[in-house]
C-alpha cells in the first residue's frame, strides 16, 4: 500500500473517530458544555500521558516553545468549547461543517501572521465557502443565531491553533502537543466545572469517557495521517466528518438537515474540492519545473 493511500485511510479513520465523539457529546444530554469539554480531554490527556511516558519525552514540551504550546491550547480550548455549544444546540452536520471553514481561516491566518501570500484562486474559495455558510445558517439575527455564530467562532479559533501547529511543525512531538493541550483544558476548566457541576447518569459517564475515546483516535490519526502525505494531497478526505455527522444526525437524533443546509455543504464541499485540485495542480507545477 502506498504512503498516500496509508494517509487517507487514516484521516477516513480520525474523521470517524471525531464524528463519533461530536454523536457522543450529544447523546450526552443535558451537562454543561465545560463539563463536557473537560471530560473529552481528560481521556485524552491520560491517554497521550502513555504515550510520552513510554517514548520518554518531556511532558510540557521544550523551554523555547513554551509560549507556542501555551498559545495554541488556548485557542483550542477556546474552540473546543465553542464547538460543543454548537454540537447541543444545532443539527449536528451544520455544526461540523461550520467547524470545517477552519482551512479557509488557516489561510487568512497564515497571510497575516506568518506572511504567506494568498493566491487569488484561494481567495474566490473563501468567498465561496463563506457564501455557503449562509445557506446553513440562515441568518434571522434572533436568539437561534447565536449557536451558529459560536459553530463559526469555533472555526476562526481553530484555524489560529491551526496556525500555531504549523509554526511548532517538527519542533515537538505529536504526542506531547496533544498533551499538553489536553492537560491544558483540563487543567482551566476544571473550576467552572466544579463550580457548575451538574451529577451524570452512568449513561452520560460512558458516553463522555466514550467520546474522549473517539476524539483521541480522531487526533492521532490525523497527526499521523500527514506524517505520510502531505495535507494537499489528502485534506480534501477529512470532509468525510460531514457525510458521518449527517448520517449520525439521521439515525440517532432523527435530524434531517434541510434543503439550504444541503445547499450549503454542497458549495463548501465544492469549494475545498477546487482549492484541493488546484494546490495539487500548483505543487506538480512546481516539481516539473525543478
Amino acid at each position: 500500500m502506498s504512503n498516500r493511500n496509508k494517509g487517507i485511510i487514516l484521516l477516513l479513520i480520525s474523521a470517524f473517530g471525531f464524528s463519533m465523539m461530536a454523536a457522543l457529546v450529544k447523546l450526552s444530554g443535558d451537562v454543561p458544555t465545560v463539563q463536557k469539554t473537560l471530560f473529552r480531554n481528560l481521556v485524552s490527556a491520560i491517554i497521550a500521558f502513555g504515550f510520552v511516558i513510554y517514548n520518554k519525552e518531556r511532558l510540557f514540551g521544550k523551554k523555547e516553545n513554551q509560549k507556542l504550546l501555551l498559545s495554541r491550547s488556548a485557542l483550542g480550548t477556546i474552540g473546543m468549547v465553542l464547538f460543543f455549544y454548537a454540537i447541543d444546540n444545532l443539527v449536528l452536520s451544520d455544526a461540523d461543517m461550520l467547524n470545517k471553514l477552519s482551512p479557509f481561516l488557516l489561510i487568512i491566518f497564515s497571510a497575516i501572521f506568518l506572511k504567506e501570500k494568498a493566491r487569488l484562486y484561494q481567495i474566490i474559495a473563501i468567498i465561496v465557502a463563506f457564501i455557503g455558510t449562509l445557506f446553513i445558517i440562515k441568518p434571522a439575527f434572533s436568539v437561534e443565531f447565536i449557536p451558529y455564530l459560536a459553530g463559526i467562532f469555533s472555526a476562526v479559533f481553530a484555524a489560529g491553533a491551526y496556525t500555531l501547529l504549523r509554526v511548532l511543525g517538527d519542533k515537538e512531538k505529536f504526542y506531547t502537543i496533544v498533551f499538553y493541550f489536553s492537560f491544558f483544558t483540563t487543567v482551566t476548566l476544571l473550576p467552572f466545572t466544579i463550580a457548575f457541576y451538574e451529577p451524570m447518569s452512568l449513561k452520560q459517564w460512558v458516553y463522555l469517557l466514550s467520546a474522549g475515546a473517539f476524539a483521541t483516535l480522531g487526533q492521532f490519526g490525523l497527526t499521523i495521517a500527514y506524517k505520510f502525505a502531505p495535507a494537499r494531497e489528502i485534506s480534501i478526505f477529512f470532509y468525510s466528518t460531514v457525510v458521518y455527522s449527517a448520517l449520525i444526525s439521521i439515525i440517532l437524533f432523527d435530524q434531517v438537515p434541510d434543503i439550504f443546509s444541503i445547499l450549503g455543504y454542497f458549495i463548501i464541499f465544492g469549494a475545498s474540492l477546487y482549492m484541493f485540485l488546484r494546490n495539487n495542480k500548483e505543487a506538480k507545477k512546481v516539481e516539473t519545473s525543478r
